[in-house]
């Protein structure tokens, strides 16, 4: 029977060449009216991981045989050459199995709601009910829909600031084009960027960019902690180095002052002011307002988990992924960012047969790798092909981060030590296993 896979996003693909290459059959079920819609909203950022961790190894032999070449390993590509020299052509060698414009609204059991128990549950196909009143059978489903569509919102409270949805119009997600479609929005304008992640760096060094070239473009950037605690990324420490650079250059703007920093600035309420908004939150306890014409709120993302109300999931309280990944990638107990290679085992929810793979696996946490999930999917297949040694065995190292505190002080900037390159241990609370290693380095 098919193994249905939700979302055809470079993992969603990843994991079809993967089932594909152990004679399975996949059917990849994607929303949109093109696969990988979410990268190509964010076509115009260039990525921080080079080619060589972002291509599945099955993915690139089912293409090397339709003769691709292969991009230089060692170049960066931008989100829209991630999708023209990869996963359009991996799509077009995928085309029988991945069908458009085919919205998943939900999975269960068949005949079994999640409350029903008994032996045969495990026994039963799974049921996908699509748009258009629709339904389709499954022996087993992946959920590789992502997170892109579930941004976190601008309130401090996890909750979108009042008057957030009011002025949806004057606030993007993520990371907005400001240096092409969405110019006008912020040249010559005063922009308020919210968050502390890559996402929030890449739209800070845009903006820092656009106003070199538009006198009058203002950039305010809003952090949930004090300055000193903000986390700039690893450095030169970084086993990315384009990561670790990117870090580094969003500090040098706030140091230099080009950049105007709130920390801490948590904002509970967003308002209509004239022709700007106005921002109200709290400032070490004090009330604060600031004004500006545009909002990027870059707080990260979580998972969409409404589809999945009658699957049995068992996932963490509090970073929503499952309960054996979750103390690997929690920002709250896990001082590096990076995550020792993991798959099927981990990943495995209480329905049999059901993953969650890819961003989306991650819940709420923002360390996700494309080579993390491209493990994970090689995993899953060999799981589900019988492959029970293949499935157990680790096929990736991961880089290091470099980042093992939330201290900025120079002494605590780095994992390693010069016997131990890449990290002896970064100390990560609660400890990992004896076995394992640490900082994701195998």
């Amino acid at each position: 029977m098919t193994i249905a896979i939700i979302g055809a996003g470079p993992i969603g693909l990843a994991a079809a060449a993967q089932l594909r290459a152990r004679g399975l059959r996949p059917l990849v079920l994607e929303a949109g009216p093109r696969i990988a819609q979410a990268v190509r909203d964010w076509g115009h950022v260039r990525m921080f991981s080079p080619w060589r961790y972002n291509i599945d190894t099955a993915a690139a032999e089912l293409l090397a045989a339709r003769g691709w070449v292969a991009p230089d390993p060692e170049a960066y590509p931008t989100g829209a050459e991630l999708v023209e020299r990869y996963l359009d052509p991996l799509a077009e060698a995928l085309a029988g199995d991945i069908r458009t414009d085919a919205r998943v609204t939900g999975v269960a059991r068949r005949d079994l709601g999640r409350l029903r128990d008994g032996a045969d549950r495990a026994a039963a196909p799974f049921i996908l009910h699509l748009a258009e009143d629709e339904a389709m059978e499954a022996a087993a489903v992946i959920d590789c829909t992502g997170t892109w569509s579930s941004p976190n919102p601008a309130g401090a409270h996890g909750m979108p600031a009042l008057g957030e949805a009011r002025n949806r119009g004057r606030i993007a997600y993520g990371i907005p084009d400001v240096l092409g479609t969405s110019r006008t929005d912020h040249a010559g304008r005063t922009t308020l960027v919210v968050g502390a992640g890559h996402s929030a760096m890449n739209a800070i060094l845009d903006l820092a960019e656009l106003a070199r070239q538009s006198p009058g473009t203002r950039i305010l950037w809003a952090f949930r902690r004090p300055l000193g605690a903000v986390n700039f990324g690893g450095g030169a420490n970084d086993g990315l180095a384009a990561r670790g650079a990117l870090g580094g250059r969003a500090q040098a703007l706030v140091d230099s002052g080009a950049v105007t920093a709130l920390a801490p600035f948590l904002i509970d309420r967003i308002a209509e002011q004239g022709d700007a908004l106005a921002i109200t939150g709290r400032q070490d306890g004090q009330a604060l307002t600031v004004q500006a014409d545009r909002i990027i709120v870059a707080t990260g993302f979580r998972p969409d988990l409404g589809f999945l109300r009658e699957i049995r999931l068992d996932l963490d309280p509090a970073v929503e992924a499952t309960p054996a990944l979750a103390p690997l990638i929690d920002p709250n107990h896990h001082s590096c960012g990076t995550v020792r290679p993991h798959g099927e085992a981990e990943l495995r929810q209480p329905e049999p047969g059901f993953y969650i793979a890819g961003m989306k696996s991650y819940g709420r946490a923002p360390t996700f790798l494309l080579a993390t999930g491209h493990e994970q999917v090689r995993s899953i297949a060999a799981h589900l092909a019988g492959d029970t040694a293949a499935a157990q065995r680790v096929e990736l190292v991961l880089p290091e981060t470099g980042v093992c505190s939330l201290d900025r002080a120079p002494e605590a900037a780095s994992c390693g030590t010069p016997a131990t390159p890449q990290g002896g241990c970064c100390t990560p609370k609660p400890a990992l296993p004896a076995t394992a290693p640490c900082c994701g380095v195998a």
